[in-house]
């Protein structure tokens, strides 16, 4: 399929969708905006209105009488559940909550089921907090950001990876938090800062880390078992995998062609009874499309793919720029597939796998043949990277899907994986093949690890960035011809002016946007998923 006229305009429509989950849980695909001891219920409903796009089917702006405390939240529901609306309110704490705690159903078991009145899985925060354990933000396994407030205190804390999106700024006295940007556009504030991975704000006691990545092993060790630890990299990989599939409605993949988006879905296609359904995206004839469909047979799955034009990529660069929050070239380059890739996955399902973290994990960037002598520095690039894909890859992934209301999944960067993936030496991720030539293999342990579930060709494949392997980088120039209204080649400065001019024509303080964002360094290039 092409791109037809009503999915151009796809990127206006603001449907998302509620997940309700087995057992008696559900969970939220959502955006939430909170005002602390600043009464102006006017002001919240403004806030929410600007991020709809995470959930319009419902909003809700809650004020309580003991609480000094404003609270909106945007839902869409899918199954029509009579009490899955946000804030959740107990005794005198309020709550909003985004994303998903897969360990909820074991949390409701420890803390009473009788403790609970909704069936909603943020519920489980509430009581986790209320229960005094120590640390008790440590017992939640999954991707969520969530506002806690009660008489005395607010509190806000995020995933380990910053999956989900969490902002706090000054405002006059108190303060206003948020899961997007825009709902801060225009309002003036000040001291806008992102509440980072895996960390929580206390107004009682400032910012602390409840969550670090554990430093990455260097070198080998002799005699280690190669074939143990594919072993224990492949069945880590996929429990990760049906944790981040369960769900009531159907989920289905990215499927680019290259490694990581592939093992994902043949993964995904084992685990579930019925056809997984797959998606690609390209222009007519790229790498990705003709990969991606090679895989797709292998694995036998549904297999989606849509074809978009040079002029779909020039007519979409405002909605990218709007929904990504960013002008970074090497993100908006990325970012352009991935939106064509969320419109074609939309028509279909309401939540998708991705390939994402895999590059950060085993070594998969440019840049990192750089450090293959030098096993400890990769480690220690590896931590790094880990640590900065919030407002980079994962802000991408986060604010591209949910412009169309797609969840994006993360089976990468389930926190068993992390804690085994970082224990792999750096030396089998970044594998000298020849000494005299320098040769070098990028993800090689993650590729012997799946050498027998995908085509040879496309374990050893040959990894190219998103963007290149979607035709999009090759048609760029034209596309931004036309965007521009000239005949005349356009350099990178020029395209960086660019998208700086439509952030600039879109937001009230594009300065504000601009310095939030994440930036990727000249010679570290985002390469496919």
């Amino acid at each position: 399929m092409s791109v037809s006229d009503s999915t151009r305009e796809a990127h206006q429509c603001q449907e998302l969708c509620f997940l309700e989950y087995p057992g008696s849980g559900e969970l939220f695909v959502c955006g939430f905006a909170c005002l602390w001891q600043h009464d102006d219920q006017a002001l919240a409903k403004r806030m929410i209105e600007k991020i709809e796009h995470r959930g319009p089917d419902e909003t809700q702006v809650y004020r309580s009488p003991n609480v000094p405390a404003i609270m909106a939240h945007c839902r869409l529901s899918i199954i029509g559940p009579s009490d899955g609306s946000q804030p959740i309110y107990s005794a005198d704490n309020i709550l909003v909550a985004n994303g998903e705690i897969f360990n909820y159903r074991d949390l409701r078991a420890i803390l009473g089921e009788s403790a609970f009145e909704t069936r909603s899985d943020s519920e489980t925060i509430l009581h986790l907090f209320r229960s005094n354990q120590p640390r008790w933000v440590t017992k939640l396994d999954g991707m969520f950001a969530f506002v806690l407030a009660t008489p005395e205190r607010i509190i806000a804390a995020r995933d380990p990876l910053g999956i989900k999106p969490l902002y706090v700024a000054q405002l006059d006295e108190g303060l206003a938090f948020c899961s997007e940007l825009k709902a801060f556009d225009g309002l003036g504030l000040s001291k806008i800062e992102t509440i980072g991975p895996g960390e929580m704000f206390d107004s009682l006691d400032g910012t602390r880390r409840w969550f670090r990545i554990p430093h990455g092993a260097a070198e080998a060790e002799p005699g280690i078992d190669i074939e143990s630890v594919c072993r224990e990299l492949r069945l880590t990989l996929e429990d990760a995998v049906r944790k981040w599939m369960v769900a009531d409605v159907e989920v289905g993949s990215f499927l680019s062609g290259g490694l990581d988006s592939s093992i994902i879905a043949a993964i995904a296609a084992r685990v579930i009874d019925r056809p997984l359904k797959t998606f690609s995206v390209g222009l007519e004839g790229s790498p990705d499309i003709l990969a991606a469909a090679n895989v797709a047979k292998h694995i036998g799955s549904e297999h989606y793919q849509m074809t978009f034009s040079i002029e779909d990529i020039a007519r979409a660069l405002p909605h990218v720029i709007y929904h990504l929050e960013s002008a970074d070239v090497d993100l908006v380059r990325s970012a352009i597939p991935t939106h064509f890739a969320t419109t074609l996955a939309r028509q279909h399902v309401k939540a998708v796998l991705t390939g994402e973290g895999a590059d950060e994990l085993f070594a998969g960037y440019s840049y990192h043949h750089d450090y293959a002598q030098s096993p400890r520095e990769l480690a220690d690039e590896l931590t790094r990277s880990l640590s900065r894909m919030h407002n980079i890859n994962l802000q991408r992934v986060d604010r591209v899907t949910m412009a169309q209301g797609l969840e994006a999944r993360t089976p990468f960067l389930d926190r068993d994986l992390i804690d085994f993936a970082q224990s792999i030496p750096a030396s089998l991720k970044m594998r000298i093949d020849d000494e005299q030539t320098g040769k070098t293999t990028e993800k090689w342990i993650l590729r012997k690890a799946f050498t027998d579930l995908l085509p040879h060709e496309i374990v050893w494949r040959e990894k190219a960035q998103f963007d290149e392997g979607t035709g999009t980088v090759d048609s760029l120039d034209e596309a931004l011809s036309i965007a521009t209204g000239t005949s005349s080649p356009v350099d990178r400065e020029t395209e960086a002016r660019l998208y700086r001019d439509i952030v600039y024509e879109q937001f009230e303080d594009p300065e504000m946007i601009l310095q939030q964002a994440g930036t990727w360094a000249k010679d570290r290039v985002e390469v496919r998923n």
